[in-house]
């Protein structure tokens, strides 16, 4: 008997089918926390006295901490195991999402926020390992096709339960909801996955890489979440974080090409395939991202949706990509990936552009169609990414190559969210001036006086009038310059060669 086929034989079928539910189940967990704060940010910002603005740390806090904890993710299993890092993990992940819930204050949210991301970050990938791990290669296919589910429920029902329970109970609940989730897959975890603990070794971590990479992402995100409300460049904080934020990447770039065991692996862009795809990717989902930022942000602020609805409608997309996933995975293999791709870049551009044409007017199914039906694309362009990226690297490179992946995937969102926001206020603001240079309001005040306002209340009621108008106008800026990187997402996939061969896309997540 084989060293593997003494791993499967550890666990019974039924131990087996129940560690995999518990294992997509924490994927589920974590990855719907990236998306059930969205709908939440307006409730959230006005029960602790911040601007909606300012209560989108709470989204990129999350998703820049995860990011940074991914590439340790190797490193901690190595020598610690992965079983008992995925159970730390779930415990650290359980306790932050309880000080979430208890916070008073937007720093309190913000730093448990990054505590939640710090532990959520290897959850992913290791509880992809740990079902490669207990399942033989003859039921991988089905387990892994689990997993992958969850990765695109999560994000469908972040929004509908992020809403629902804002607006029936409170804000705080949506993080401790996570709680007994935790509870069960560490009991769970405990219970049956301790036979399949992995080895551990005494391997090298690189200190100065890990430094530099938390030091130049934090110097960029800061930058990026403050700048809007610093005047930008005009403000000598942002400025100095710019400078350390360029001086900090390339320290760390030249520190990971010359060290041994690089914390990243950046010899990896030098396959043009890998490079392509993975900048088709982080264009792409940024862009994508977009809209699931700023839409529950202008239905509640601005067209009196409560959360509830927006995130209804802010789900749409991800219930048709659950619809299509099935049958992108079966093409998967059988049709060039680049076609694949760039045919689902292209579809997302056009939604985007069809979505650059929303009014204040537009009522919900007008709304619902482009979001509904741009889902169509999103497994044609998630799952063939992986085949294309990881089939461009070689066999030992795959980890390395993956762990990249999902990394600039994370920053992408992080930081769409961050210039989202900015061009969507920017885009109010210029919007707002040009109108009020132009407006003629003599008549209409005169008509609302006749009404029986007086002179003040006619003139908040065009003021609101033309604010309205303003968000609505800047929203389709927003989406027209989405519409424009998904464009060039769509050309710059073409960089790659074919993919030849089969691809062992195990190690992705």
């Amino acid at each position: 008997m084989s060293d593997e086929d003494s791993i499967f034989s550890r666990l019974t079928p039924r131990q087996r089918t129940l560690a995999g539910l518990v294992l997509a189940l924490s994927n589920f967990m974590v990855v719907l926390d990236l998306t059930i704060a969205n709908v939440s940010v307006p409730h959230i910002a006005g029960n602790l006295g911040i601007t909606p603005d300012q209560g989108t740390w709470i989204i990129t806090s999350y998703a820049v901490a995860e990011a940074i904890c991914v590439p340790l993710t190797g490193w901690l299993a190595q020598r610690f195991g992965v079983v008992k890092m995925f159970i730390w993990a779930m415990i650290g992940f359980g306790i932050f999402s309880v000080l979430c819930g208890l916070s008073m204050s937007l720093t309190m949210l913000v730093a448990c926020r990054i505590g939640q991301g710090l532990c959520g970050g290897p959850i992913m990938p290791m509880s992809q390992t740990l079902l490669l791990r207990i399942f033989p290669p003859d039921q991988r296919a089905r387990a892994m096709g689990l997993w992958a589910m969850t990765t695109l429920l999560g994000p469908a029902m972040g929004p509908i339960i992020g809403g629902y329970i804002s607006d029936n109970w409170s804000w705080h609940w949506i993080f401790f909801i996570n709680v007994p989730i935790a509870i069960l897959c560490v009991v769970a975890a405990m219970a049956l996955l301790r036979p399949v603990e992995t080895d551990t070794a005494r391997v090298p971590i690189d200190r100065m890489g890990l430094f530099l990479l938390v030091f130049w992402i934090g110097c960029l995100q800061i930058m990026l979440d403050i700048g809007r409300d610093h005047d930008w460049f005009g403000d000598p904080l942002i400025v100095i974080l710019a400078i350390l934020a360029a001086i900090g990447f390339a320290a760390f770039i030249i520190w990971e090409l010359t060290e041994e065991h690089p914390i990243v692996d950046l010899r990896i862009f030098r396959h043009i395939g890998f490079t392509s795809g993975v900048f088709s990717l982080a264009l792409g989902f940024g862009a994508y991202f977009a809209g699931i930022v700023v839409i529950p942000q202008w239905l509640q602020t601005s067209m009196g949706y409560t959360a509830t609805d927006a995130g209804i409608l802010t789900a749409m997309t991800a219930v048709a990509a659950l619809m299509a996933a099935p049958i992108a995975a079966r093409m998967t293999g059988r049709v060039d990936p680049r076609i694949m791709i760039s045919g689902a870049l292209f579809w997302l551009g056009l939604m985007t552009l069809w979505r650059a044409h929303w009014t204040s007017s537009i009522d919900f199914w007008s709304m619902a169609a482009p979001q509904f039906i741009q889902g169509f694309a999103m497994p044609f362009f998630m799952i063939p990414l992986t085949t294309l990226t990881l089939g461009s690297v070689r066999p030992d490179e795959t980890a390395s190559a993956a762990g990249l992946q999902n990394f600039l995937r994370t920053m992408a969102l992080a930081i769409a969210t961050s210039l989202v926001l900015t061009g969507w206020g920017n885009g109010q603001r210029v919007s707002r001036s040009e109108m009020a240079g132009t407006l003629q309001p003599a008549d209409t005040q005169a008509q609302l006086s006749a009404m029986g306002m007086s002179f003040e209340q006619a003139r908040q009621v065009i003021s609101n009038l033309v604010d309205q108008e303003a968000l609505a106008i800047a929203v389709d800026h927003v989406f027209f310059l989405s519409a424009l990187v998904l464009f060039l997402a769509t050309a710059i996939v073409w960089l790659a060669p074919k993919p030849t061969g089969p691809v062992d896309t195990s190690a992705a997540h």
